[in-house]
């Protein structure tokens, strides 16, 4: 049974979040009813990461299982935006892998942008998509933090209360934060990250960034290992998954 994978982009404020769930529509489900309309087929779409309610992707990779040498990717990708339409989900390549490829567990890391606009004024253009901060951030300071939390640690005081990993300990192999203009971004690539884990961090840095936290607060609630500990879970519209990486 021929295997494609897909590349995606999606604006996660209309879903759920990736996850076919019973509250609400998901880009999970909006995907599997997209390939059933065209091919007639119930299949479920694998992703590569669970993004939660209202965050966005530019890079998430999927892969679906159709039945032999009925499509080929170019006729996949065509169809599947075709149904999609008007949700504001696109797929943005589709190619033909082999068996062994699984979005999620053949995933060797995966890259997330958080976006917070530093600014009085209230977001027009880029609301729904980044986090308002009124208060002046020093990005210097933001960066000594961030670079406290790089390499493995347990992070249980930036994992979600109801995160289902198996350990709390993650390797964070990139965690940066820059300036352009009124815009902060921070960067951060991981094999895979607790849920929650980049939104808390994000909460953490800005109290570090409004001079309400030292640098070394934040060692301090990394050792902890108590979610209490660390600072507020930032809003999800900031969040986009930015790429998926893969062997090769």
């Amino acid at each position: 049974m021929p295997r494609f994978r897909l590349t995606l982009e999606y604006d996660g404020a209309p879903f759920v979040g990736w996850q076919r769930q019973d509250n609400g529509a998901s880009v999970q489900g909006a995907l599997e009813d997209a390939v059933h309309a065209f091919s007639g087929e119930r299949v479920e779409v694998a992703g590569a990461g669970r993004t939660d309610t209202g965050v966005h992707a530019e890079g998430q990779v999927a892969h679906i299982d159709l039945a032999a040498g009925r499509f080929d990717a170019r006729t996949v990708m065509n169809a599947i935006n075709a149904h999609l339409r008007p949700l504001p989900v696109a797929v943005l390549a589709a190619e033909a892998v082999a068996d062994g490829f699984h979005a999620r567990f053949s995933a060797t890391w995966r890259a997330y942008r958080y976006v917070i606009v530093n600014r009085g004024a209230p977001l027009a253009l880029d609301a729904g998509r980044a986090w308002h901060v009124k208060a002046a951030l020093d990005t210097e300071a933001m960066n000594e933090g961030a670079a406290r939390l790089l390499g493995t640690h347990d992070f249980t005081s930036f994992r979600a209360t109801h995160c289902q990993s198996a350990s709390p300990i993650k390797t964070l192999d990139l965690l940066r934060v820059s300036r352009h203009g009124e815009r902060v971004v921070v960067e951060a690539r991981a094999r895979s990250f607790l849920h929650h884990q980049v939104r808390n961090m994000v909460g953490t840095l800005k109290l570090v960034g409004e001079g309400k936290w030292s640098p070394d607060a934040v060692t301090a609630a990394l050792r902890a290992r108590d979610r209490a500990a660390a600072g507020p879970t930032a809003p999800a519209e900031g969040l986009t998954l930015v790429a998926v990486g893969y062997p090769g």
